[in-house]
């Protein structure tokens, strides 16, 4: 049976294989081994030739998309159990539609009257809410998300498997085992979260849109911020949210402050202050951890480099060891200028140690702490205080404790100038994320600003760019709008395939020279031959090239890794 687990010999050793076509030829082959055991029930037949398009997709090997659409655990029962049906009061839905919603509050996710629905969210303490409500509602809900157990989510995927049911997880959900697929919906579908980062590192969001187009099921798109890709791909939104859903947006030009102040501007200063004297939460986001990222002597006003490697050095995070350590070779010396032999720097670009620094002096009665990725919560969680600084990932560490009063963006510019072919919209994300802390009021609460709306404060010098003016109008179909030609007249995805490959200096150069001879420009490699950028006119003409078995060949050479639409160029 296609895609069923089985255990087949390789190199001596047991390994887990998948059927990809029962009813092929015997070939010709004088040492063509025995399947060993059947392991278990694996994806069914329509999900196997998604995994295949996946791989051609994201130019990966089909056993990883595979992996993904299997069970955790072995299944025993090998045939597929009795489908099961239901029918709920409800209008049928049909067509493919883009809905706007607001960046806060309450989602309201259809689901198909007949057959099963699949929802797709990164969020998992909302997909949690949501299959309370159907639960409670009367509906067969089937949750795969990784923070489940493998023998939770083995038995939720055998259960998937009789269909009729509403599925909701996050990016492995798109995989599940449903034999009636009525409806996909996908939430916040910009969000990175739907991304895997490893290679291949395919998209839920274009895996959901191929499968519901191979099963002619309806799509639904539900997301704050629409990106550039969706709306090609659906269309226009059909329905946007009220004009004040959003918060109280405040834009502040940096360059009318007086000069000294840094990031510490007067309507900061002002909008803390008042935060903190009602009882609320201020989160500060600048994405530069450690205490300084960019030193300039004050004597001669030299940027302090490192004297082995040229980089720039940065100020050691720890307060019991003053010296600089350069971020490249990890040379550490002493606070001292190798051009004056000063002894004394100012900050040019302040990371989030020494703001945590200069908001403490600035509020001395408020408590103030720094949070970012290495941040360790896990065992008591962020702390209820009333000043947080860090990077965006205090957005995603706010816990329960007194309501999100503002939040406030230090260096906007720092992403809306990021040399990176979705800046805007990555940007314009990170300025969502802020703004649900602020919709997501307190139970019985009213808000802690007019209209029972927090308070957005963003620090620019680019007033005018389209991500500040999507948020100060409510608009983020703004953003979409100066985006989509720009992304045309360039030939970035998705009016163009665009790929990265990294790897051993040899592996590139082949991997290089074969998608070149398939009409692919390479752009590249870099001085170290490590890395290389792949453009094609269309996204099938470069996986058509990445699928050449020349391709193939190059990982043989050494470590290869191929990302196909890549975030971060």
């Amino acid at each position: 049976m296609t895609g069923t687990v089985v255990r087949v010999p390789l190199h001596g050793r047991r390994v887990r294989g998948w059927v990809l076509d029962p009813e092929v030829a015997e070939p010709e082959v004088a040492d063509l081994r025995d399947v060993l055991a059947v392991s278990s029930a694996g994806p069914p037949a329509d999900v196997v030739d998604l995994c295949r398009w996946a791989a051609w997709r994201w130019a990966g090997p089909v056993a990883s998309f595979l992996r993904a659409a299997s069970a955790p655990n072995l299944i025993s029962s090998l045939d597929p159990p009795d489908p099961e049906t239901a029918i709920y009061p409800g209008a049928p839905v049909v067509g493919r539609q883009l809905e706007v919603i607001a960046p806060g509050g309450d989602v309201e996710v259809p689901l198909a009257p007949e057959g099963s629905t699949l929802v797709i969210d990164p969020s998992a303490a909302r997909a949690a809410v949501l299959a309370a409500r159907w639960e409670d509602a009367g509906r067969e809900v089937v949750t795969l998300g990784s923070e489940h157990s493998d023998a939770v989510r083995t038995a939720q995927w055998a259960r998937a498997r009789a269909g009729a049911c509403v599925v909701i997880g996050g990016r492995s959900a798109v995989w599940a085992p449903v034999p009636d697929l009525a409806l996909v919906v996908v939430l916040d579908e910009g969000d990175e979260a739907l991304e895997d980062e490893r290679a291949p590192a395919w998209n839920a969001r274009d895996v959901a849109l191929e499968r519901a187009a191979r099963t002619a099921a309806a799509v639904r798109m539900l997301t704050p911020a629409p990106t550039v890709d969706v709306v090609v791909a659906v269309g226009a939104p059909v329905a946007t949210p009220a004009p004040r859903s959003w918060p109280r947006v405040e834009v502040v030009d940096q360059r009318d402050e007086e000069p000294g102040h840094g990031l510490l501007s007067s309507a900061l200063a002002d909008a803390l202050r008042h935060t903190v004297e009602r009882g609320a939460r201020a989160v500060c986001v600048l994405n530069r951890r450690g205490r300084a990222r960019l030193l300039a002597c004050r004597a001669c006003s030299e940027l302090a480099r490192c004297e082995r490697c040229g980089a720039t050095v940065q100020q050691r995070d720890d307060h019991d060891v003053a010296g600089l350590v350069c971020g490249q070779c990890a040379t550490a010396r002493p606070l001292v200028c190798l051009h004056c032999h000063g002894g004394t720097f100012r900050a040019v670009r302040s990371g989030i140690a020494r703001v945590r620094d200069d908001l403490a002096a600035l509020l001395p009665r408020a408590e103030v702490v720094s949070v970012d990725a290495a941040t360790d919560t896990a065992t008591q969680g962020l702390p209820d205080v009333p000043v947080i600084i860090g990077t965006e990932a205090a957005l995603h560490r706010i816990g329960p404790g007194r309501p999100v009063g503002l939040v406030a963006y230090l260096e906007l510019d720092q992403e809306l100038l990021a040399p990176r072919a979705r800046a805007a919209e990555q940007a314009l994300w990170l300025v969502v994320r802020g703004a649900r802390l602020l919709t997501a009021l307190p139970e019985g609460g009213r808000g802690l600003s007019e209209g029972g709306r927090g308070r957005l404060l963003l620090q620019t010098r680019l007033p005018e760019h389209e991500v500040v003016q999507a948020a100060r109008r409510s608009d983020p179909m703004h953003v979409v709008a100066v985006e989509t030609p720009r992304r045309e007249a360039l030939g970035f995805p998705p009016f163009g395939g665009l790929a990265e490959v990294r790897g051993a200096p040899e592996a590139v150069a082949a991997a290089c020279t074969a998608v070149a001879d398939a009409g692919v420009t390479v752009l590249g490699p870099d001085a170290a031959g490590t890395s290389a950028l792949l453009r094609a006119p269309s996204v099938a003409a470069l996986c058509d090239a990445l699928a050449a078995p020349a391709v193939d060949a190059a990982r043989a050479k050494g470590r290869l890794r191929i990302d196909v639409d890549p975030r971060r160029i």
